[in-house]
């Protein structure tokens, strides 16, 4: 992202918007599973504004559903990582980077596979795993571990399948001038 620009600011604003909504609202939640969509704003952040972008979004957009729609306590952990979450994707994934420059295909598969292990497992199992065992210190740290272990494989198969889908409609908004390649 070269700069912030008051219509990057709007557009990452309905990008958190539209986190929130899909996070909060339009998400499947079973015993084991939570599956949902609430990853494409992020991705879609990280694609077209780069880390910062996906990071405003991923950030921003759980620290303000956690706040205005809380479904238990508030802990900042999870605002962090779900901004380490989007920098993750901006880093592999920012359109306006040498290597999707002039490219009219799919990413390339490490540059969909790294961002979403690396965000399922590291940051989702391990760190957000330690946040929820801290909060809810009914169970250890590996009993909640491997409570969350077939969500976090659930969810990156979601979105392992659609997380490519989402750089043609990125290079169409590009293409369209509705959002200036590098921001």
């Amino acid at each position: 992202m070269k700069k912030l620009t008051l219509r990057s600011i709007c557009h990452l604003a309905v990008l958190v918007a539209l986190e929130v909504v899909l996070n909060r609202f339009l998400s499947i939640q079973t015993p084991f599973l939570k599956i949902g969509l609430s990853f494409v704003p992020v991705v879609m952040g990280g694609m077209l504004y780069g880390p910062l972008g996906g990071a405003i979004v991923g950030g921003l957009g759980d620290m303000i559903g956690a706040l205005l729609f809380p479904f238990g306590p508030y802990h900042p952990g999870f605002s962090v990582c779900g901004a380490v979450m989007g920098a993750a994707y901006g880093w592999f994934m920012y359109m306006d980077s040498p290597r999707f420059h002039n490219r009219e295909h799919m990413p390339l598969w490490p540059n969909v596979l790294v961002p979403v292990v690396f965000n399922c497992a590291v940051v989702g199992l391990l760190v957000n795993t330690l946040w929820v065992s801290q909060l809810y210190g009914s169970r250890t740290y590996w009993g909640w571990f491997i409570y969350r272990v077939p969500d976090e494989i659930g969810m990156a198969v979601v979105k392992t399948v659609i997380t490519p889908l989402l750089a043609p409609v990125a290079r169409q908004l590009i293409k369209q001038g509705i959002v200036k390649n590098g921001g």
